[in-house]
């Protein structure tokens, strides 16, 4: 299938939100211990990704962040490839993928 599910991009931006949430939160609104277990296993899952698949989400993460309107979002969609781990450059940098 070469066309993109139409459900992967909402899904993928729906995974990116809920981590900003997290990494935005104030302590007293969500127990920091909790926000970075959330946030690692978020990572974790994206990182055992096949090859492939992750290909295809760095592919849907980016078509998002060159559609998104948000100068915040867009920001954050751009880095969240590198803050977990899924790429070893951030925006700026080339941003090959981890084998």
């Amino acid at each position: 299938m070469t066309d993109t599910d139409p459900l992967v991009p909402v899904l993928a931006g729906l995974v990116v939100d809920v981590v900003w949430f997290l990494d935005s939160c104030e302590d007293d609104e969500v127990d920091p211990d909790s926000a970075v277990k959330m946030t690692e296993s978020v990572a974790w899952v994206l990182g055992r990704l096949p090859l492939d698949q992750r290909d295809r989400f760095l592919k849907v993460l980016a078509d998002l962040a060159e559609a998104e309107e948000n100068p915040g979002r867009r920001e954050f969609l751009e880095s969240f490839p590198f803050s977990c781990g899924l790429v070893e450059e951030g925006p700026e940098g080339s941003g090959r993928a981890e084998a």
